[in-house]
């Protein structure tokens, strides 16, 4: 068995690679979860499929609207199903730092009332996207320059 084959046998070790993709894809499937859920998020009852119009805040200080809900929980099973090879979930760290770099861009040049803002973002979703896009594409380049590996436990 070559040492890419074992980053998908259970109670083998994995790069930090997918690891970490793994779990950047558990979080943005809890967030696209919560962003349905009253009480996790204010304004649920105004909360419309796409726009700015949307007054869904998601813990009070994220705008949400299902379209951005939906968007998290795709992105979240893509993480998944990309963790499973080293190469595929430096990829999505990558390409996924990417995207969130061109969401804070896109954030910060489209005003929050325009129908430009269909996603919708605000600003607290600007700096959440810098953050996102600074994390996911350090740990992509990081993940290539060291290959430290971690062990998975039987019961993962």
């Amino acid at each position: 068995m070559s040492d890419t084959d074992t980053n998908h046998v259970a109670g083998t070790h994995r790069t930090v690679a997918p690891v970490t993709a793994a779990v950047v894809g558990c979080v943005f499937l809890l967030v696209g979860i919560l962003g349905f859920v009253p009480g996790a998020t204010t304004g649920f009852d105004g909360m419309s499929f796409a726009s700015h119009e949307s007054e869904a805040m998601l813990l009070g200080v994220f705008q949400v609207s299902v379209l951005h809900n939906i968007v998290h929980l795709l992105f979240g099973v893509a993480g998944l199903v990309l963790a499973r090879h080293h190469a595929s979930a430096r990829r999505y760290l990558l390409w996924g730092g990417v995207v969130y770099a061109v969401l804070f861009v896109y954030g910060l040049v489209v005003p929050e009332d325009s129908a430009a803002n269909f996603v919708p973002v605000n600003a607290a979703d600007d700096w959440l996207h810098l953050g996102l896009a600074v994390l996911m594409i350090g740990a992509a380049l990081l993940t290539r320059l060291r290959p430290t590996e971690v062990r998975v436990s039987d019961a993962a």
